[in-house]
């Protein structure tokens, strides 16, 4: 069996994995290099480099510094220009908030930005009485177009920028491509701000002083009895085992008027005791004979009475959201044992535009999944400090540390300075801005370790070594003459065309970065057949595989903002395609123009 073939076959198996998504693709990139390894395409020494590129390492920085901002509160200064620039209009307000995360995103990580202002817009429409769907897409993607606009701006442009280098072409400078970048914004911006308003849905209505309505869970939650004859009276909920054979949670414990929130799992049961419990009606009935419940139908969960029980004094119910390194993907709450982790109840799970409330301890959970959660608020508190959710509600936060705030700006645009002027490279001055960061106390040691996406890392240091057995083997090289023998004839235009859709429709499916280690090669290969400038293809394919604008799994932001929008999935289709399509025209020619072929 041929190199070639062999190479493909691995490109083409790990194509299915990440289009099914049997396993995490951080995973099935790891499981590529070692393919690779075994198949002799690579050496060990290549299998595992990409650990050690300085793509991976500069955005393993790129990360930290991230977290550095983030955590002295820096983003939130920001939460003021938001609400006075803002205005009535939807227009104004996509507008002023594009403008404001874009150029942040442009230095600091975009996935970083949607956690930062997602609470900030949720509540800002609560005040505005508007849909939050009707600016979370465009949130999602001013910050996929603002990574844009510099080299540091997404990880995909630190990893085309390792692969130019791999190529022969050197690194991209920081702001190789601003100027390319700066045009797109613009029109970007432009289209989210005039026409996006049209194509937006109001699909969740403004968060109410009680969310549990928003998810419909009248049917769902309910005041049950401890009736007389009960055989739960005298004992604990632990021993009773209620919680663990039937799908239904107790929430609170009424007794002569004194509240007993959670944790709940040792509290004795008595007579009379009224307990606001989660569970479907057919559950309820199954148990209420059994074990002596008295379920009280008049005060069930649309009654005021109920609502207010549920969401006052120290118990308070929130939507928290499922961020993309928590341990919690994957899981289900079962297994996690979330009640006893985070002293909470889940309630609800949001799933984009669906709703699950039946059976949620067996549900996987999935990143971008909103809970709705009920407990004390110190629990709720505490889950804002936590690095695997993000609760949906702006609440004051004690733990930032605002004192240090001006120095990690200092300390990024130190990093930015260096590297624009060449006094040492990007990934030299990251790797020094981390130090600096630990050194000042803007970042504890602990927090850096949990700062990093590490299925991002792990996603890069798999898929390096697919481009080196590529190159290796002359699979490259054979794609490029295919291609060639089909569309060699073709003005450079409509090449670059072709690359940009190409690539654009791969990133959809797969993850950007695994797009740009397929494409970026293919096309500096098809350049140098034609006599091109291979930059212009490589600023094509690179500006391509962060086009993803069409569904909300092509990219991470997109996926963030899908749950708490209450989005369809064609809701990004009808938003995002034409977006797509006017920069898939647009930036080929803004390229021949800018760069020239």
């Amino acid at each position: 069996m041929s190199p070639i073939f062999q190479t493909i076959l691995v490109i083409v198996l790990a194509l299915i994995s990440f289009v099914a998504e049997w396993v995490p693709v951080d995973l099935t990139a790891l499981m590529v290099a070692v393919l690779l390894m075994l198949l002799g395409l690579v050496t060990p020494e290549e299998g595992v480099s990409g650990f050690g590129n300085s793509a991976t390492i500069t955005v393993m920085a790129m990360f930290i510094l991230s977290a550095g901002i983030a955590r002295t509160g820096v983003i939130q200064v920001v939460r003021s220009w938001l609400i006075d620039w803002g205005g009535q209009r939807i227009s104004q307000q996509i507008f002023v908030m594009g403008m404001i995360v874009g150029p942040i995103t442009a230095f600091i990580n975009n996935t970083a930005v949607v956690a930062v202002f997602l609470p900030i817009v949720e509540d800002w429409c609560k005040v505005q009485g508007r849909s939050p769907s009707k600016l979370l897409i465009p949130l999602s993607y001013a910050t996929v177009m603002g990574g844009m606009l510099t080299l540091i701006g997404t990880s995909t442009n630190v990893l085309a920028s390792g692969i130019s280098a791999q190529l022969g072409y050197g690194e991209f400078s920081l702001f190789q491509f601003s100027i390319l970048g700066i045009i797109v914004f613009s029109i970007g911006m432009a289209y989210l701000s005039l026409v996006a308003p049209n194509l937006l849905p109001a699909r969740k209505p403004p968060r109410g002083e009680f969310l549990g309505r928003d998810y419909e869970l009248n049917d769902y939650v309910s005041e049950v009895v401890v009736s007389a004859r009960s055989s739960l009276i005298g004992q604990t909920l632990r021993a009773s085992q209620l919680q663990r054979k039937v799908d239904i949670d107790v929430l609170e414990i009424i007794r002569e008027n004194t509240h007993f929130p959670q944790p709940l799992a040792d509290k004795v049961l008595a007579a009379g005791d009224i307990l606001i419990v989660r569970g479907s009606r057919e559950d309820l009935l199954g148990i209420r004979e059994e074990r002596g419940l008295d379920i009280l139908p008049e005060v069930q969960f649309g009654g005021e009475s109920l609502a207010s029980e549920i969401s006052s004094g120290e118990e308070q119910v929130a939507e928290v959201l499922i961020l993309s390194n928590s341990r919690l993907s994957g899981a289900t709450l079962k297994e996690i044992r979330f009640r006893q982790r985070y002293n909470t109840t889940v309630l609800a799970i949001r799933r984009g535009e669906d709703v699950l409330r039946k059976r949620l301890g067996r549900v996987p959970l999935r990143f971008g999944d909103v809970l709705l959660v009920q407990g004390p608020r110190d629990s709720i508190l505490g889950l804002q400090t936590t690095r695997e959710l993000l609760v949906l509600e702006q609440r004051d936060i004690e733990n930032l540390r605002a004192d240090k705030a001006w120095i990690s700006v200092a300390i990024v645009l130190s990093v930015i300075v260096l590297s624009a002027f060449n006094i040492a490279p990007i990934m030299v001055t990251a790797l020094a801005g981390v130090i600096a960061m630990v050194l000042t106390g803007c970042l504890k040691p602990g927090e850096l370790y949990g700062a990093v996406r590490w299925d991002i890392i792990f996603l890069l240091a798999g898929l390096i070594p697919l481009g080196i057995a590529m190159q290796k083997s002359g699979t490259t090289e054979w794609i490029a003459q295919g291609l060639l023998a089909l569309g060699g004839n073709l003005p450079g235009y409509w090449i670059l065309f072709l690359f940009y859709v190409a690539t654009s429709l791969l990133t959809e499916i797969l993850s950007n970065n695994a797009s740009v280690v397929l494409m970026l090669p293919i096309a500096v290969e098809v350049a140098r057949a034609l006599s091109l400038n291979p930059f212009a293809f490589m600023f094509a394919v690179t500006f391509a595989a962060s086009n993803s604008y069409m569904t909300p799994i092509g990219y991470q932001t997109n996926t963030m903002v899908y749950g708490p929008g209450g989005y369809r999935f064609l809701d990004f289709t009808r938003v995002g395609a034409p977006l797509s399509l006017i920069f898939s025209i647009v930036t080929p020619l803004l390229i021949v123009l800018i760069y020239g072929l």
